[in-house]
């Protein structure tokens, strides 16, 4: 679909693989079937096993490659720029920072990168609640999770924008939950608007390419 308003293209994810599910978990945190994890038992494991719990099922996460890196500091960079300059009171913060996204202890998560406005829910060393906006960065590890499973858990907890950034296919596909359920595409060439910003702040997505250009080289 295409918005006659702006031209910009509407899509919806399609279904495709299940997402990889890690039971190797037995030397670390309680002997338990996928689906009966807890905060607890995710706060057992080694802070160099990177994983997520989503709905009482524990993730791998794999180490992030340097090209992931390097975009989601440079998305960052943008928004601490932007909230700087406007004397904002909002919290910018990149991966790894815990988020028990649905106030309870059976889902906790990584955003690469996030937006939070509400320091009420800074508790315990992590957030308690929807961060205002999101930003995931695909890799092999986490795609499927985060075109699916994780767009519906942000949505239905509140967070208002959600970026997918594809550094294979360079697109970015931008969903403000308050709008609409579909995502405006962009591409590596734009510049894409901070919806909650209204547009205000924009993230230059040609500039951060042409950084990066020379690594897909060497991948």
């Amino acid at each position: 679909m295409t918005d006659k308003k702006n031209g910009v293209k509407e899509y919806s994810f399609e279904e495709s693989e299940p997402c990889f599910v890690s039971e190797a978990l037995a030397e670390y945190a309680k002997v338990k079937r996928q689906g009966e994890y807890t905060l607890e038992d995710y706060l057992a494991l080694p802070d160099d096993q990177r994983v997520e719990l989503i709905d009482g099922v524990i993730y791998d996460m794999a180490a992030p490659n340097y090209i992931h890196q390097v975009i989601s500091l440079r998305i960052g960079s943008y928004f601490l720029e932007y909230i700087d300059r406007k004397h904002g009171s909002c919290f910018v913060l990149a991966a790894p920072v815990d988020v028990q996204l649905d106030c309870d202890d059976r889902t906790v998560v990584q955003p690469d990168v996030l937006i939070l406005c509400d320091p009420t829910k800074f508790r315990k060393g992590r957030i308690f609640g929807a961060p205002d906006m999101v930003v995931e960065v695909l890799s092999k590890s986490t795609s499927s999770r985060d075109r699916r499973l994780k767009l519906v858990k942000y949505r239905n907890a509140g967070v208002r924008e959600y970026w997918i950034v594809d550094p294979d296919k360079k697109r970015v596909f931008v969903y403000e939950f308050e709008k609409s359920d579909f995502p405006r595409i962009y591409g590596f060439e734009d510049r894409v608007p901070l919806g909650i910003y209204q547009g205000e702040c924009e993230v230059d997505f040609s500039q951060i390419y042409e950084r990066i250009r020379p690594l897909y080289d060497t991948m």
